[in-house]
């Protein structure tokens, strides 16, 4: 009896670095970039994994190439421990942000640019005007480096879109837009009411960077109905996009949430229910203590930020759906 209270204390403090190890792989996808994110050796990762599955007497992880994936078990731990971990390794910043005012401080907002464009300009808005003294930061990133942003806490949250979400990360949906087609007045498709794939097929089109994800959900709905196109022109952003669409060197679709103003020389028309919504929302690092600050915006942008989701909103966005969240035109979108 005495040697098992002598062991108690190193045994919670054990299983707590085997459950770190353990979610924070499992967030990572991969031994190495866990053992960074702990800032030890990828033997200890190992280590702490390899004895906590002894412990429980389960199997966490399966090896596919060169990353790992959760066993069913992993899975259902996961869903258990991670949250007692982010809330034990909050602890100290709860207590520090909690004796610290809102109106001071710092605020580091990571975005796209159509997130830095057009989303957030209002929201930051009433918080500047409400919190003067809080110091933002707001950095204009590339997806890959919003991705690398979080993951070394350069950012308190970023805002945008994006197609793939890695584990290490959450996000919360906010808005949601359509697509629309643009075009120059004199064009012919400016003059139907109804746009269909067929007369999508075959035209000259402007769109922003490759790998912008609005471009990328576009190109594969594109891909899915066989519609052939030609770029007749690659530009760097949006504003761009809608400045060589208003000159007459092409047509392009982009996402309504660029139309919120008036544009002189184009026409926007309507596009096939086959071009699904594209929904913008906040991502921050599993783990990541979010400061009153941070909070405060956040809840701005979407009252209902944290509480939790219900089972139906769940399920919805599971398949892709997007409830209760601000479109383009200001109605819910559904």
């Amino acid at each position: 009896m005495a040697a098992s209270l002598n062991k108690a204390p190193n045994y919670r403090q054990d299983r707590l670095r085997q459950l770190r190890a353990f979610c924070f792989t499992a967030e990572a996808g991969s031994i190495s970039r866990a053992a960074e994110r702990l800032d030890v050796t990828q033997p200890s990762v190992s280590l702490q994994v390899q004895a906590l599955e002894r412990d429980l007497g389960i199997t966490l992880f399966e090896r596919r190439g060169p990353r790992i994936r959760l066993t069913p078990d992993g899975e259902a731990l996961y869903a258990e421990a991670h949250k007692l971990v982010e809330s034990i390794d909050g602890l100290a910043g709860r207590f520090a942000e909690g004796n610290r005012p809102l109106d001071s401080g710092r605020l580091d907002i990571g975005a796209g640019e159509s997130s830095t464009l057009y989303l957030l300009p209002p929201t930051l808005e009433r918080f500047m005007d409400q919190h003067p003294n809080v110091q933002v930061r707001l950095h204009h990133l590339s997806v890959g480096e919003l991705m690398d942003a979080l993951r070394q806490d350069q950012v308190d949250f970023a805002v945008g879109a994006i197609l793939d979400m890695p584990d290490e990360l959450r996000y919360r949906a906010i808005y949601s837009y359509g697509l629309s087609l643009i075009t120059p007045p004199d064009h012919p498709l400016a003059r139907r009411d109804v746009i269909t794939m067929r007369d999508l097929a075959g035209q000259d089109y402007i769109i922003p960077p490759k790998n912008m994800t609005t471009w990328r959900l576009i190109n594969l709905v594109f891909q899915q109905h066989a519609v052939r196109y030609r770029v007749r022109l690659e530009v760097g952003s949006w504003e761009a996009v809608k400045r060589y669409v208003g000159l007459g060197f092409g047509i392009a679709i982009v996402s309504n949430v660029c139309l919120a103003e008036d544009y002189p020389g184009i026409v926007v028309r309507s596009l096939p229910e086959v071009f699904p919504k594209r929904t913008y929302g906040a991502m921050s690092r599993h783990g990541r203590f979010l400061s009153p600050q941070a909070r405060r915006f956040l809840e701005m942008m979407r009252p209902d930020f944290f509480e939790p989701e219900t089972d139906s909103a769940s399920h919805r966005r599971a398949r892709g759906e997007t409830p209760g969240f601000i479109a383009a035109d200001g109605v819910d979108a559904v």
